[in-house]
């Protein structure tokens, strides 16, 4: 059987360059991908595209992702599984913006995440990268708690072997960044964490320290976490390697080692949820849980309009 092949417009798309590009890969996210759609339509700042790239999805994502008509999105599909990180640099060649905004197809933007950080990029001249506060919100959008973020360069690359608190969900960035600074395939669910380290000491990273994004985070995936974990000591042993930098090399892997351990005891005991609040971090302000329900309200409102349409 031929597979599925098409790159659409879900309607009759603008031949202007937009400001900003969103690139939102999914896969088998019929449940989420609604309500992420529908935070993007809601930006205060209407200004851009989003290319959605299904990565062979097997449930009715794309029906879902069609059913939203607007000019500005493009979806691309090929029927293929073949990961984040090809859809990813996939998405980052399609753009035609002059920045490039991440987007999962789980989470959900505050109305105002693209205006905020568009301003930002163009106040600040010499950022390449710049993320956002996040919210921490389950399944059935119970705030968790306000993730730790760094907010400026220096922060940021404070322990650089250790990792870095830019959460990948949040970022936008200049196009010629994103252009000369590709995913690396090799770098398996720690993408982000290894494209940070290979760029940190010739770009500039920041953060918006607003909470402009709700991550959502309900459960914890061990095996994805080791890999992570795994693809990104192996990221550090070669950056400090090349560097002669021997002892930080061995240092950074011995504490991505304690944390794997941590992490498997946690989830062997069934402390998993423990450990999502303490990655949440700090408690959620009561202004800011005010705003993320009546956020989380609006979204919900529209899935279902949404979703009867491929009923």
């Amino acid at each position: 059987m031929a597979k599925e092949r098409d790159s659409e417009s879900l309607t009759n798309g603008s031949s202007c360059s937009p400001v900003v590009s969103i690139g939102m890969p999914l896969f088998n996210c019929e449940k989420t991908v609604a309500n992420a759609l529908r935070s993007i339509l809601k930006q205060t700042f209407q200004d851009w595209e989003l290319l959605i790239i299904d990565d062979g999805s097997t449930d009715r994502t794309r029906e879902v992702a069609r059913s939203v008509g607007d000019a500005r999105i493009r979806m691309i599909a090929d029927g293929e599984h073949k990961g984040l990180v090809t859809r990813l640099n996939q998405a980052i060649e399609l753009s035609h913006g002059r920045y490039f905004a991440r987007m999962d197809g789980d989470d959900i933007a505050f109305p105002n995440r693209l205006r905020r950080q568009v301003e930002f990029l163009t106040e600040n001249p010499n950022v390449d990268l710049v993320g956002c506060g996040v919210l921490v919100f389950g399944d059935n959008g119970i705030a968790l708690g306000v993730r730790h973020v760094a907010e400026n360069h220096a922060e940021a690359c404070r322990r650089p072997w250790a990792g870095f608190h830019l959460p990948h969900p949040t970022w936008m960035g200049r196009m010629g960044w994103f252009r000369s600074h590709r995913y690396d395939a090799k770098a398996i669910r720690a993408e982000d964490q290894e494209l940070l380290l290979r760029t940190y000491s010739t770009s500039c990273f920041s953060c918006v320290p607003e909470i402009l994004q709700g991550y959502r985070e309900d459960q914890i995936v061990l095996r994805n976490i080791l890999r992570g974990r795994y693809s990104f000591t192996i990221a550090v042993l070669r950056h400090f390697f090349e560097r002669k930098q021997y002892f930080t090399a061995f240092g950074g892997a011995l504490e991505q080692c304690a944390k794997a351990l941590v992490d498997v005891f946690a989830i062997s005991t069934g402390l998993n949820h423990q450990i999502l609040r303490h990655r949440a971090r700090r408690p959620v302000r009561t202004e800011i849980v005010e705003c993320w329900s009546d956020v989380w309200e609006r979204v919900q409102d529209q899935k279902e309009a949404i979703l009867s349409c491929v009923r």
